[in-house]
């Protein structure tokens, strides 16, 4: 039961990943918004001197980004900043001569969310180990199956049959139909 709400949650998300046109409607909520940095913090002639987790935290105050940085650049003329969460993205760039910056937010939706966590895509090292500790808890309870049947006589032979048959045909499944 320790595992129930999460094998649950991989056993439905799988099956969004699979038919994703079954869940989605396809529209993705994307947001628009501009204004200005201060001037000081990007029109630095040493790029070594612009203070990065200002402008992260600036664009986390005023317009509520969320996810991790996931990209910095920075050139003569223009910073870009990308966030990545599961199901969202946040982009912005920044004129350095103007302080002047477009940002565009993305939401994808909830299927995406799940997805994207099902994958452990843009979603952190918490939710990694989340995903190892469910892995190892569906293996224990796997293995605690087979060891259980050894101890029932009656359901025992047709146990492992089934089980070998199962094996077989996904097996087959995979050498005939998987490309």
């Amino acid at each position: 039961m320790v595992s129930f709400t999460i094998l649950l949650f991989f056993a439905v998300s799988g099956l969004t990943l699979n038919h994703a046109d079954w869940f989605t409607s396809g529209k993705e909520v994307v947001t628009k918004d501009s204004g200005s940095v201060n001037l000081k913090w990007v029109n630095q002639p040493d790029t070594n001197k612009i203070n990065k987790l200002q402008l992260v935290e600036f664009f986390r105050s005023k317009h509520q980004v969320k996810g991790a940085l996931s990209d910095f650049r920075m050139d003569d003329r223009e910073l870009s900043l990308t966030f990545n969460g599961p199901g969202y993205l946040a982009d912005s760039f920044i004129d350095r001569e103007t302080g002047k910056y477009e940002l565009t937010t993305t939401r994808f939706g909830a299927v995406a969310v799940i997805n994207d966590l099902h994958k452990g895509r843009d979603s952190g090292k918490a939710w990694s180990w989340i995903i190892d500790i469910s892995a190892v808890l569906m293996t224990l309870v796997s293995i605690s199956g087979i060891i259980l049947i050894c101890f029932i006589k009656k359901k025992r032979l047709s146990g492992f049959i089934i089980a070998t048959v199962g094996t077989i045909v996904c097996y087959l499944i995979y050498r005939l139909f998987v490309p």
